[in-house]
C-alpha cells in the first residue's frame, strides 16, 4: 500500500522541560577527516562537507593533519582574546538589565569563531560580520571604550546614532558596518573579492550569516556570484542552532550539512568543530590559502551552539531545554582550549584565574571612561543638528529648512 504524501514540519528534537537531544549530530572522531591539498577539485573533496573537521579530541588533545601545531604563546594570545570577549559579554549584559543601555548580544559559545579565523585572516582582507562577531573588531584593533560608546549611542558613538547598539564598524580594522538586515552582508562580501581579484590585489574577503540566514535569498544571490565569478571569498555559515527562536531544521539543516549548500555550484564545503579553536583556525587559512592562489570561494561550516539567549530581548526557555548549552557534544571553545593548554604545560588554573580578574579590570576601566561622554539618561549627549548630515553628498533645500526650523525651536525663536 502506497503511502500518502504529507507535509513536513520541522521540529526541534527536545523542548523546554525534555532532555536535550543532538543525536541529530554527525560527529567525526577528533583527526580522522584528510587535510587535502588546497587546489584539489571540488568534486573530489566532496565529503568535506559532510565529515566534521575536529583537532581536539575529547582529552583535550591536538591531533590529525589539520593541527596548526600553534606553539603557547599564539595559543595564550587565542585565549586571551575568547576570554576578553565573554568578559566584556557578561558586563555589558549586565549593564543592558541594568537600564543602562537598551539593547545587547553575547557571542557566548561562538567565540572561538571570531577569533580563530581573525588570527587566520591577514590584515588586508576584509570582514564583513554579523551581530555576534563582537570578538573579531576587538581583535581587529576597536577600542572598548568605542564600543561601548556605540551602545550607549553617546558623543563618541562612531555611528552618531544612527545605529542599533551593536551594530559597530572599523574602517582602520577593515571591519564592515554590521546590518540588523539579515544576509546583506554575505553579497557584499562577495563584490569587495571581485574587486579585489579585479584589481590584482592577494586581498580576500569572510563573511559570516547564522544558519537561519542561509533561506534567505541574499545567500544564495552571494554564492552564486562567488561561484561564477571565482571570488576569493570565504563564505562562513555559523551554524548556532538556533535562529532566534527557530530551529536550525527549519532552514534545512536536518535535511543535509549547511557546508553541502555550495557544492552544486562547485564551490567547495568544509564542515568544521566550530568550538574546537584550532580546527577553526586551521580550516580558515586552508580557504584563504586557496582563494589567493585563485581557487575562488570556500563555504564553511561552523558547527557550535548559542549557549545564551538571542539577545537581550529573548527568553531561550521558552523554546528550549534550560540545561541544552551544558549538553553540547562539543563543549565550551574556551575551556577545550584552556585544557589543551594546561595538558600541554603552557597553562594553568591560576593563570587562567589571574587573566580573568586582569580582562574584568580592564572592561570596567573603560566602562568608567565610556560613562564620560554620555549615557542614556545622563549626558553630554549628540547634538541633534547631526541628523542631517552624511546623508547626500550635497544637502537639499528641504533638509536645510528643517535645520534651521530645529535651530530656531532650540533657540526659542
Amino acid at each position: 500500500m502506497s503511502k500518502k504524501s504529507r507535509l513536513q514540519i520541522p521540529r526541534p528534537t527536545a523542548r523546554p522541560g525534555e532532555e536535550p537531544d543532538f543525536s541529530y549530530l554527525d560527529l567525526s572522531p577528533a583527526g580522522s577527516v584528510d587535510k587535502p591539498a588546497i587546489d584539489s577539485r571540488t568534486r573530489d573533496i566532496e565529503h568535506l562537507a559532510s565529515g566534521l573537521i575536529r583537532v581536539l579530541d575529547d582529552d583535550h588533545t591536538a591531533k590529525g593533519p589539520w593541527n596548526p601545531n600553534f606553539d603557547a604563546t599564539e595559543m595564550q594570545v587565542g585565549l586571551r582574546w575568547m576570554l576578553m570577549n565573554r568578559v566584556f559579554d557578561e558586563r555589558m549584559w549586565q549593564i543592558q538589565r541594568q537600564g543602562r543601555i537598551s539593547f545587547y548580544m553575547q557571542a557566548t559559545g561562538e567565540e572561538a569563531v571570531s577569533i580563530a579565523q581573525g588570527m587566520a585572516l591577514r590584515p588586508g582582507d576584509m570582514c564583513f560580520p554579523s551581530y555576534r562577531n563582537q570578538g573579531l573588531y576587538m581583535y581587529r584593533g576597536v577600542k572598548l571604550v568605542d564600543m561601548m560608546c556605540q551602545c550607549l549611542s553617546n558623543t563618541l558613538d562612531m555611528c552618531q546614532g544612527r545605529q542599533l547598539p551593536i551594530m559597530y564598524h572599523s574602517k582602520s580594522g577593515n571591519v564592515f558596518s554590521i546590518s540588523g538586515n539579515l544576509g546583506t552582508q554575505y553579497p557584499h562580501a562577495v563584490g569587495w573579492a571581485m574587486a579585489s581579484a579585479i584589481k590584482g590585489e592577494d586581498h580576500i574577503a569572510a563573511s559570516w550569516v547564522g544558519d537561519g540566514t542561509t533561506a534567505e535569498a541574499d545567500f544564495h544571490h552571494a554564492v552564486t556570484f562567488a561561484a561564477v565569478y571565482q571570488a576569493p571569498v570565504i563564505l562562513n555559515v555559523v551554524n548556532n542552532q538556533w535562529a532566534i527562536s527557530t530551529f536550525q531544521g527549519t532552514a534545512a539543516g536536518q535535511r543535509r550539512a549547511f557546508a553541502a549548500r555550495g557544492l552544486g555550484l562547485g564551490i567547495p564545503g568544509l564542515r568544521v568543530d566550530g568550538n574546537d579553536f584550532l580546527a577553526v583556525y586551521s580550516a580558515t587559512l586552508w580557504a584563504a590559502d586557496r582563494a589567493r592562489r585563485g581557487g575562488g570561494p570556500t563555504l564553511i561550516e561552523l558547527v557550535t551552539y548559542r549557549g545564551g539567549p538571542h539577545s537581550t530581548s529573548d527568553d531561550p526557555s521558552k523554546y528550549r531545554p534550560q540545561d541544552e548549552w551544558e549538553s553540547f557534544p562539543l563543549g565550551d571553545p574556551i575551556e577545550r582550549l584552556k585544557q589543551h593548554m594546561i595538558a600541554e604545560g603552557h597553562w594553568s588554573e591560576a593563570k587562567h584565574e589571574s587573566l580573568i580578574d586582569e580582562l574584568r579590570s580592564e572592561v570596567t576601566a573603560a566602562w568608567k571612561e565610556a560613562q564620560k561622554h554620555g549615557t542614556m539618561t545622563e549626558g553630554p549627549r549628540l547634538d541633534p543638528a547631526t541628523m542631517f548630515d552624511d546623508v547626500f553628498a550635497e544637502t537639499p533645500r528641504n533638509l536645510d529648512s528643517q535645520r534651521r526650523r530645529m535651530l530656531e525651536v532650540e533657540r526659542g525663536e
